[in-house]
């Protein structure tokens, strides 16, 4: 009996000793409410918020293990609302061609890359629009450099390969070779393949491609989560898995080795998806792993003047894109997905994919219900003014990249008319009508530092403040609503903003330290803030060297 009145009152004790105060800090969060609260102590219990306060605070926790801030800014765990996990992870491991300026300047890249490789070479990152005649390279191109190893480039969007003659000759690529629906091989002046596949072309390439094995993708996650927390992202949204990576993610929930917090979308491509959403929908205990939702692709990219437009590309007559999914299609995979109580996110990029998208999504509701899962379009970036107030009605949410209208925007207005340009990148629109705004960066074709999301956002500039006052600048956003956006939008749209997205009472302690004041610093220096240390669950999982 006395060794249990002893337990009884030491429990008082230790659960006083398991509580973290973190004090002396600069700190903000956006709340469930709205508005923006400012605190400089934040208590901290088995990974979860207690409260947040003043200095006093922390008086009232003397046997708590204190952390001292050094008034660094304190904001809550950055959220990427759309990103490539294991593709993020294997591009730092493959030839980056991000920001090359020629194809000169990429075949000396691939000359050093390629040396002692063997096997297939990867890359990605190449840009067309960067170099000076602004055409699409071709096989012969590579050739020059590598003959006798495949070589494969994927476009700096993803929705289109550059390849080498050898990676063409291993796939079988001849001019009798058909081009899938939804997908263009382009040709040269003779009639024959040039070394460019547009989006579902790309299956012909991928195909022949060797599978990455389980060790390669568990390792390219290690390596995405070490990049991605070093960001201060502590949670982010993987836009499209296959089966394998399904089976590697849920495998590492199990095991409690995730580097960060992952809300995953299945892919709609994948051959198993049947399989996965029998499977149903996954949660591990800890919100550290996340699967209700699938991938869906529409259309291509604006770049490779894949997105699907309603009247023709101002740059390409006669052209308007390509449909990736016809509507019935569509209707089809929104209907499969939530027979299994799975939300649909969409990849539409082009106003007629946009409109096609919203027409699915309407008459799948009609018919069988859905429309309370919080169905996304990802990306929703060129959109009819007249099919804007329809996300509202159809409560879709529209997740954006706030970074593509300032990497787009020169490009964009070779793609687009005027006309086509009024309801592009219409961030403030869309929240002016009610509509929840998620935020991501499409990393890896966008760099995944949030702080570039964060100021392209707010400025509607590129890193040199041009064009000067900003870019269709009626739609940025302010201070606040971008944090919101890339904080609560997000946890939002993926069903967790009672769970992560702010620091209240009871949600998980994901925040960060960094070293300038994200609502006093100069606009100019935003893209320059760099994080100190990130927290999940109140526990330290990157310290800035």
């Amino acid at each position: 009996m006395k060794n249990l009145l002893a337990i009884l009152l030491l429990a008082p004790l230790f659960a006083i000793a398991d509580t973290q105060v973190i004090f002396n800090a600069n700190g903000y969060t956006p709340t469930y409410k709205g508005d923006l609260k400012q605190f400089s102590t934040l208590v901290i219990k088995d990974g979860k918020v207690v409260k947040i306060g003043g200095d006093k605070l922390k008086k009232s926790f003397p046997q708590a293990t204190t952390f001292d801030a050094q008034q660094k800014t304190l904001l809550p765990g950055l959220i990427d609302a759309h990103g490539h996990v294991i593709g993020l992870g294997k591009n730092l491991s493959q030839l980056d061609l991000r920001g090359s300026d020629s194809i000169e300047s990429i075949q000396t890249q691939l000359a050093n890359f390629a040396t002692n490789k063997q096997g297939w070479i990867t890359g990605r990152g190449w840009n067309q629009e960067l170099w000076p005649n602004k055409q699409f390279p071709t096989a012969a191109d590579l050739d020059k450099i590598v003959k006798d190893k495949p070589v494969v480039l994927s476009r700096v969007d993803s929705h289109a390969l550059w390849v080498n003659s050898k990676a063409m000759e291993l796939a079988g690529i001849s001019n009798a070779t058909k081009t899938p629906a939804g997908g263009e091989v382009i040709k040269d002046a003779s009639g024959s393949p040039s070394g460019i596949f547009i989006d579902k072309a790309q299956s012909l390439i991928n195909a022949v491609i060797p599978k990455s094995s389980d060790q390669s993708i568990s390792a390219a996650l290690d390596k995405a989560g070490e990049h991605l927390l070093s960001l201060g992202i502590t949670s982010t949204h993987d836009a499209g898995i296959d089966k394998q990576t399904w089976q590697i993610y849920k495998q590492r929930a199990e095991q409690g080795t995730l580097p960060l917090r992952i809300v995953a979308m299945l892919s709609a491509a994948d051959p198993e998806l049947n399989t996965m959403l029998k499977a149903g929908r996954y949660k591990d205990l800890n919100d550290h792993m996340s699967i209700r939702s699938v991938k869906i692709y529409a259309d291509g990219a604006l770049g490779s003047r894949g997105a699907a437009l309603l009247n023709d590309y101002a740059d390409r007559k006669n052209h308007r894109g390509l449909m990736l999914e016809n509507q019935q299609t569509l209707e089809q995979l929104f209907t499969l997905s939530f027979s299994h109580g799975f939300s649909a996110n969409t990849h539409a990029i082009g106003d007629r994919a946009n409109q096609i998208v919203l027409n699915a999504y309407e008459n799948v509701f009609k018919k069988t219900g859905g429309i309370l899962l919080r169905n996304r379009i990802e990306h929703a970036q060129i959109v009819s003014p007249n099919d804007i107030p329809r996300f509202k009605t159809l409560k879709i949410i529209p997740s954006m990249q706030p970074v593509h209208a300032t990497s787009d925007m020169h490009m964009a207005e070779q793609r687009l008319t005027k006309a086509q340009l009024s309801g592009a990148y219409a961030w403030r629109t869309f929240l002016e009508q009610g509509s929840v705004v998620a935020a991501g960066s499409d990393y890896p074709v966008e760099l995944a530092n949030p702080f570039d999301g964060l100021y392209s956002a707010i400025t509607r500039m590129d890193h040199n403040q041009l064009p000067k006052n900003g870019w269709r600048v009626h739609e940025a956003l302010s201070r606040e609503e971008a944090l919101h956006a890339f904080t609560l939008g997000a946890a939002y749209a993926a069903h967790q903003e009672f769970k992560l997205g702010s620091l209240e009472q009871g949600k998980w302690a994901d925040f960060i330290l960094i070293n300038k004041d994200y609502f006093k610093v100069p606009i100019e220096e935003m893209f320059k803030i760099t994080v100190e240390q990130t927290w999940i669950a109140g526990e330290l999982k990157y310290q800035k060297p």
